[in-house]
């Protein structure tokens, strides 16, 4: 099938997800990948997921996965009702794992649990429908903060890995928008009419990720090319000049 003629800041995208995937070796003829969908970032790749088999030799499944946290029913009918439009092959999984998170005996860290067993059914999904891949929607930005959130607060130099193999190998994570940064996501998100998708998590105004990211943006705004630099010194590690 021919390409479709898409606006330059899109064809940009297009171009930085295929070199992310080829560079870090994401997907695989015959893939069956699950894309873990929760807001705008994660609905962009499945489209651009989805756009890519129509001119690329490569062969892929792809079917979404929501799983509701349990805070705002309407969060779940917008992102269910752009799958259906849109005639995605999905599932959705009712918990309660955000309100769980949020209780007294959490109050320290409910990022943490929530993400957890987020992941876990993630997994446990996954295997029992026979999907090789799972693919998220953080972007550069993310990968970026993560760095800063686990120096900070966890005493690690890491962040979250383009491509992470797991369980040994049965099932393996992928970040196609390694490269992408937000504000190319929020162009595409705009350019498909996506509908606006408010965090209704409590922690999301006021957490440790947020305040790292809004000390990163200041740096963004002087000078772009911080943020890929940033990305850049995580593989350019001189130990020799570590303690």
């Amino acid at each position: 099938m021919k390409k479709r003629r898409f606006p330059y800041h899109i064809q940009r995208i297009f171009h930085w997800v295929g070199k992310a995937i080829d560079q870090y070796q994401m997907i695989e003829e015959g893939d069956r990948i699950l894309v873990g969908v929760s807001g705008w970032d994660s609905l962009c790749l499945l489209w651009v997921l989805r756009e890519r088999l129509k001119w690329i030799p490569v062969k892929y499944e792809i079917k979404a996965l929501y799983i509701d946290p349990g805070f705002d029913e309407k969060i779940r009918q917008v992102i269910e009702g752009y799958l259906k439009r849109e005639l995605f092959d999905y599932d959705i999984i009712k918990t309660d794992i955000g309100v769980e998170a949020h209780k007294s005996n959490n109050q320290k860290n409910p990022c943490f649990f929530c993400s957890r067993e987020r992941r876990k059914k993630l997994f446990t999904f996954a295997a029992d429908i026979h999907y090789n891949k799972i693919a998220l929607g953080h972007h550069l930005d993310d990968i970026n903060a993560t760095l800063f959130v686990n120096i900070l607060y966890g005493s690690s130099i890491s962040t979250m890995k383009p491509r992470q193999d797991l369980f040994k190998g049965r099932i393996t994570i992928i970040r196609p928008f390694a490269f992408i940064y937000r504000e190319q996501i929020q162009r595409l998100a705009n350019f498909l009419s996506l509908s606006p998708i408010d965090n209704p998590c409590p922690s999301s105004k006021n957490s440790q990720r947020k305040a790292i990211n809004d000390f990163l943006n200041h740096f963004y705004k002087k000078d772009q090319r911080i943020r890929y630099n940033i990305f850049q010194a995580m593989r350019n590690v001189h130990r020799e000049y570590l303690p």
